[in-house]
């Protein structure tokens, strides 16, 4: 690899690692370990398309490796995700995605690919056609599952404000 196309890839994971791995934690819900998983597979295949990659979008790009990365990792068996442990081995620093947790909460109700459409749409700002791009779907399937994604968080994010009032009632 050349020093010119080096130093591009650098500036670019530079300049774009961050809001990568913010929509990365918004789609797997605020999973962080997750999400630094999938922002590196997301910046391997990156790396290896990086000739193609260029001539396109790139932020366009990253974000469909992205899905893709996180639609290979759902569809992974079981038995080769890591497991659990008692003893944690190392610690990370907790990234900040600027979402309430409660959102994030209400986020993990919503099926992968109804939390992908909204996450895109609403939070990082999409046009329809450019989720409908990313996703690999139609325009009218991003609406209506946009629709219902935002239906299906207002009915969360209300059921667990009474849940908190409740809460806060009984500890008065």
């Amino acid at each position: 690899m050349g020093a010119s196309r080096q130093d591009e890839f650098e500036a670019y994971v530079r300049r774009s690692r961050g809001s990568l791995l913010r929509s990365a934690t918004l789609l797997t819900a605020g999973d962080t370990h997750l999400a630094e998983d999938l922002v590196q597979t997301t910046l391997v295949r990156l790396y290896l398309g990086w000739p193609r990659a260029r001539r396109t979008n790139l932020d366009a790009y990253a974000r469909r490796a992205l899905l893709n990365a996180l639609i290979d990792e759902k569809r992974r068996p079981f038995a080769r995700r890591e497991r659990a442990v008692e003893q944690v081995p190392e610690t990370i620093a907790e990234t900040s995605t600027d979402v309430p947790n409660p959102v994030l909460t209400a986020l993990a109700t919503l099926p992968p690919g109804m939390r992908a459409v909204v996450v895109l749409r609403h939070i990082e700002g999409l046009s329809v056609e450019e989720t409908a791009a990313t996703i690999g779907s139609s325009p009218g399937n991003v609406k209506s599952q946009t629709a219902r994604g935002l239906d299906k968080l207002r009915a969360a994010l209300a059921s667990a404000t009474t849940d908190q009032g409740e809460l806060h009632a009984r500890t008065d």
